[in-house]
This record gives structure tokens, sequence and C-alpha cells, in this order.
């Protein structure tokens, strides 16, 4: 469990990942933004790498418990799809800053430990979106003429794609509004005819 001043740096690292990249995420700027000396901030993380890896652990807690909820309703499979898509829209518009971290892989290239992190998060999204797709392909409301695992590949690899195209525009559209129309087209692809 994080302490409320290790939500804190977290908040603030992901800020300025957002606003200066990473190169901007140094102890000094954390310390600055947050008011604390540079000391303090060592008392809580050892370093900007177990910095890094809080932050990338906070995701995927709460996206794996996104898709568990999502995977536990009782609904079918096309429609724990559309609310799936629908709750990472409502996720990411309310938390800019997660884009530009979560779907900017290349900034935690040269840290192993970092790249297994998020290796860690793609695999684990895979792995449950694939679990809806399987269960639609049983009923018949997921096509069955394509691999779960392209399908996953395809609307998943869609999503991550849309949603860098909100963040290159400056969060210049309704992510939410617009992706209820992308949605329908990703359902068109993926669902039985």
């Amino acid at each position: 469990m994080l302490t409320d001043r290790q939500k804190e740096i977290i908040e603030v690292s992901l800020n300025l990942i957002a606003n200066k990249g990473i190169q901007g995420l140094t102890i000094k700027n954390i310390s600055r933004e947050i008011g604390i000396s540079e000391p303090a901030i060592y008392r809580h993380y050892e370093n900007k790498i177990q910095i890094l890896i809080a932050l990338l652990d906070q995701f995927r807690m709460t996206s794996g418990k996104l898709f568990r909820e999502v995977s536990e309703l009782p609904v079918g499979p096309v429609e724990k799809i559309d609310q799936l898509f629908k709750r990472h829209f409502q996720v990411f518009s309310e938390n800019t800053s997660w884009v530009a971290v979560i779907f900017a892989e290349e900034i935690f290239r040269n840290e192993p430990i970092l790249m297994n992190k998020i290796g860690d998060i793609v695999n684990q999204n895979d792995i449950l979106f694939q679990l809806i797709l399987k269960e639609g392909q049983e009923t018949g409301e997921i096509r069955n003429d394509v691999r779960v695992e392209h399908l996953s590949i395809i609307a998943m690899g869609a999503l991550r794609l849309f949603v860098k195209k909100w963040q290159y525009s400056l969060y210049d559209f309704n992510l939410i509004n617009e992706g209820t129309h992308f949605l329908n087209s990703i359902k068109q692809v993926i669902t039985a005819k």
C-alpha cells in the first residue's frame, strides 16, 4: 500500500513526464513541484527507476481491476468489450498524463526492468481480453474465422492508435464521444456476421 506522499510523488512524476518528457523527471524537479527537499524524496524511493516502477505497478493494478470488473459483468462478450473500451476512454480522459507514459514505451527501452513491467501490463491485458473474445467465439457473438490472438491485437492495437491520435491532437476531441464511434467500427470488425 502506498503512502500519501508516495502517491503524490507518482502523480507529480506523471505530470512531469507528460509536460516535459522523461528527461523532465528528475528528483530535483519532483522535490521542487512538491515543495520538499530532495533527501525527502529519497526516503520514499531510492531513485527515479523505483518511482517509474511504482508508477507502472499503479497502472497495472488499475488496468487489471478494470479488466476483471468488466469480465465479471453479467452481460455478453460484445457488451463486455463495449464496457471495457468505454471505461478505458473514461480513465484516459480523466488522466491524460497516463497516456503520455503508458503509450510511450520507448521512454523505458534502456531499462530492462521497466520494459519488463510494460511487457507484463500488455500481456496481462492481452490475456484478459482474449478470454472475453474466446467467450464471444463460443457464444457465436465474435467471429471465429480469426484467431483470438489476432483479434486481440487488432482491437487493442487500434485502441492504442486511437488514443495516441487523441494525444497527438493535444486532446482536441472528446475521447469518450469519438471513442463510441470508433468502438462501433471495432465491433463491426470483430463480431460475427
